[in-house]
């Protein structure tokens, strides 16, 4: 049966930009489908250090660099969200929100989105004072008090970043001390950037915007409220599992697909890669999945890869 594509990759985040790259160069006509403008998370980032071969540069600017590589070796869809997986002997049937596509094999690149905090407030005031972007809204706070709730390094990032362009910035973690790397904690609290310790956010209060938090101090039990303009939430990210539940593919007790090494999962012809897969969810790892799973598909597909 002829394909439309031999492989098809939903996610045009690293991991989907890698795989679309060497399956690609391995031969293969390749599709990517991704439901916005692509980048994923990546793109939230003000500032990327830890990526080879660049000592400092923003997601966005890494993100359109991988996009205009991997449009030399695959056909790229943006805002084509993949809805349907139809897995057979003979291959994938795909249904998109504007076609349908029989494909060879597909790699789930899918990534995370973020985690909400679940507390009264969130949904009323999203767009409203609630934002899980720094650097998507922290425009519209310059000279405003904004909290940032969590502790890893995205938190402390956000907080770094919105503290630069001239907030009043206050961090809110559950535990007395932060996840995040030693080094960005160092620079955070140079910039002057408060601390609120052992407390939980329980609830977003406003009228037309947001105007404060109430929050608990978990170790002694007090609560209060502090006034805000902003509440940026980065308590971490879950996957986006839609389509791998929907074909039957194993996930474990996070969410997050199981694969072996190669990005093989329990249903033949669907693999995954990135993000979605857990571990330590970062960019380099993410486009070295990515890679794997595209020589492993070469190899399900009857392709013989380069590399």
């Amino acid at each position: 049966m002829k394909f439309d594509y031999e492989v098809a990759i939903v996610g045009a985040g690293a991991a989907g930009y890698a795989a679309a790259i060497y399956a690609g160069r391995s031969g293969a006509s390749v599709v990517v489908f991704d439901k916005g403008m692509g980048g994923g998370l990546t793109i939230e980032a003000p500032k990327v250090e830890n990526y080879p071969g660049f000592k400092s540069i923003s997601g966005m600017e890494l993100m359109e660099k991988m996009k205009e590589h991997a449009k030399d070796y695959a056909e790229l869809k943006f805002g084509e969200e993949v809805k349907k997986l139809s897995v057979s002997n003979e291959g994938v049937e795909i249904e998109t929100t504007r076609s349908k596509y029989f494909v060879g094999a597909v790699i789930l690149c899918t990534g995370s989105q973020h985690r909400k905090l679940g507390v009264k407030g969130e949904d009323e005031f999203a767009g409203r004072g609630v934002s899980y972007c720094a650097t998507c809204d922290g425009f519209f706070f310059k000279g405003k008090k904004v909290v940032v709730v969590g502790g890893g390094n995205s938190a402390v990032i956000e907080a770094i970043y919105l503290k630069q362009i001239g907030c009043d910035v206050s961090v809110i973690h559950r535990r007395d001390k932060l996840r995040a790397e030693k080094a960005l904690e160092e620079e955070a609290k140079e910039k002057g950037i408060n601390f609120i310790w052992n407390s939980i956010v329980e609830e977003i209060i406003g009228d037309d915007f947001v105007k404060a938090v109430k929050i608990k101090n978990v170790k002694t039990g007090e609560e209060k409220v502090i006034a805000t303009d902003g509440v940026f939430i980065s308590i971490g990210e879950e996957p986006q599992n839609e389509l791998a539940k929907q074909v039957g593919i194993k996930l474990d007790e996070n969410g997050y697909i199981i694969t072996d090494e190669m990005g093989r999962t329990n249903v033949k012809r669907v693999f995954a890669a990135g993000d979605v897969t857990g571990g330590v969810r970062q960019i380099i790892t993410a486009c070295a999945e990515g890679a794997k799973a595209a020589l492993a598909v070469m190899e399900a597909i009857g392709k013989t890869s380069p590399f």
